[in-house]
């Protein structure tokens, strides 16, 4: 926590009402969360003297009652990162700056450059919203006089080094480059309002198309009852495809499924085949057959074999006499009795009891 509250110490201290950053006398921009003003119609005005600045003196600090005076102009439509980019380096060109950016009004760049697509107050209101803009000059001039340098007290002129040819003249800032006020910017590559522009006007269908989806009417894209109609069974069109794009998507989705499952399927069955294999060659194979046949055989003899007397019963069992008449039997004789069953009487004892 310590650390992190002398970050925001540090960065206050930054933003403190000072003489190397005081915003040209009139007062600090508070920490960047106010929109830059913009500059007064009779200029910029301050009861400490101007004292003109060489590119040499502002690059080794600036007097301390004062910071360099930067200005840099254009028309900024379709404000983007480019034009940021540029600002950013003219901010940072001397060590203590205030930046001014002129933007010139949409009657004066109608006339000598084209249409916009956006009204001067939306470019005035998109540059005061820059992080790097302290001051911004409305109807801004096309070239730079020497009344409106002495006017806005500027010290420096940054844009970049390419010439900019307009209005017959080969170079507008021939002059302030000969009077050494003149500090150069590199342009971004690959982003600029006309390629912007360009990608709107390639892509024009895409681009109607998709407002009449937001709800757009055609008058309000300019768009006739045919091109309306047109686009509308395109977009129906589209949503067609990608209804059917989705079901393909989805079936794809369901046969790699069934596909996994059968594979799935398949692999738990031949296991249990190698399993079912095994469990038979184990059971009936060379090895296992003549032991299983002579398991199952001696089963059988041990059924059919009768059970073994307990001990301490006579070693045999009675045998059968032939019968003889009653009359020749002695009187206390009596057919012996098996001890396993002493209460039933033997079937051959009964038989020569009977006589037969």
């Amino acid at each position: 926590m310590a650390r992190r509250r002398r970050g925001r110490s540090s960065n206050n201290n930054q933003h403190r009402e000072t003489p190397q950053n005081r915003r040209g006398g009139g007062g600090p921009r508070k920490a960047l969360r106010e929109p830059a003003p913009f500059a007064r119609q009779t200029g910029y005005e301050t009861e400490i003297p101007h004292e003109k600045l060489t590119i040499a003196q502002a690059r080794k600090g600036t007097p301390a009652q004062r910071p360099v005076r930067v200005y840099a102009d254009g028309i900024f439509d379709l404000f983007h990162s480019g034009h940021a980019r540029a600002l950013m380096q003219a901010k940072n060109v001397f060590p203590n700056t205030y930046l001014i950016v002129g933007v010139c009004s949409d009657e004066l760049t109608h006339k000598l450059k084209g249409y916009t697509v956006m009204t001067e107050d939306e470019r005035y209101e998109a540059l005061r919203h820059c992080r790097y803009v302290d001051e911004v000059v409305r109807d801004a001039p096309w070239t730079l006089t020497p009344e409106f340098l002495k006017k806005h007290k500027i010290d420096f002129v940054a844009h970049d080094d390419i010439p900019y040819t307009s209005a017959g003249s080969e170079d507008v800032y021939k002059d302030i480059k000969e009077a050494g006020m003149f500090v150069a910017t590199q342009r971004t590559e690959g982003i600029s309002t006309s390629d912007v522009i360009t990608r709107i006007v390639r892509d024009y269908d895409i681009y109607v198309r998709r407002n009449l989806q937001r709800g757009y009417t055609a008058r309000e894209l300019n768009v006739g009852f045919i091109k309306e109609n047109k686009y509308r069974l395109q977009n129906q069109v589209d949503k067609m495809k990608e209804t059917v794009r989705t079901v393909e998507e989805k079936s794809k989705h369901f046969v790699n499924r069934v596909e996994e499952k059968s594979q799935d399927l398949i692999h738990k069955w031949e296991e249990k085949s190698r399993e079912f294999i095994g469990n038979f060659l184990e059971l009936f194979g060379p090895d296992s057959t003549w032991r299983a046949i002579q398991e199952r055989s001696g089963r059988m003899l041990q059924a059919l074999s009768p059970y073994s007397s307990p001990r301490g019963s006579p070693s045999s069992s009675p045998t059968r006499r032939r019968s003889v008449s009653p009359d020749s039997l002695p009187p206390a004789a009596s057919p012996p009795s098996s001890p396993s069953y002493p209460k039933k009487r033997n079937r051959s004892s009964i038989k020569a009891a009977s006589g037969y």
